[in-house]
């Protein structure tokens, strides 16, 4: 390695916040002399912009707002399903899950999804946990002038663990649904 790079040419970019690696690749300096140096001057070690992002941050490099208030995922999506994915520290996320985190300050309960009609929508004010989508498609259904859901289905399935409601604000049953799959395969 060429020892001719100056003390100082390395303490600059050290202060420039550069990788060892970056300082061996461009000045061409032996990196344990890189090292000794950034030691000598209590620098910390370089950490990479990547790792010191929030997954906040990085969900709002991808999720573009569009001109009608719903906002468009230009990220990471899964092969088959086409969810918008977003991988952070090595783990992959659903990007509604982090809108939905992103809106509220918590992490959603069951699935995070759009419930504004826009397939896979990551605005924040449209995506809605499990708990959120029921409760405003039970609101629905009142308002449309719908009852009370019945506590158990015309199966005898319990409406309280199997009942939920379309988007529509029509009640079904989750049991007789998955049922109904079941035969139908």
């Amino acid at each position: 390695m060429n020892q001719n790079a100056t003390r100082e040419q390395i303490v600059a970019a050290l202060r420039a916040g550069h990788s060892v690696y970056r300082i061996n690749k461009d000045l061409r300096a032996d990196r344990a002399r890189i090292r000794a140096i950034r030691d000598e001057l209590g620098l910390a070690t370089y950490v990479p912009r990547e790792q010191t992002r929030t997954i906040e941050d990085k969900w709002r490099l991808y999720a573009k707002p569009l001109e009608d208030g719903h906002m468009e995922w230009t990220g990471e999506r899964g092969r088959t399903s086409g969810t918008p994915l977003l991988s952070f520290k090595d783990k992959h996320h659903s990007a509604a899950a982090v809108a939905f985190r992103v809106r509220t300050g918590r992490d959603p309960e069951g699935y995070a999804i759009a419930d504004c009609g826009m397939k896979h929508c990551v605005a924040p004010e449209h995506v809605e946990d499990e708990p959120g989508r029921t409760r405003n498609r039970e609101q629905l259904r009142y308002v449309l002038g719908g009852r009370q859901r019945k506590d158990r289905c015309v199966h005898g399935h319990d409406q309280a663990e199997h009942g939920a409601y379309g988007p529509d604000g029509k009640a079904y049953c989750r049991e007789c649904k998955r049922l109904a799959k079941q035969v139908a395969a």
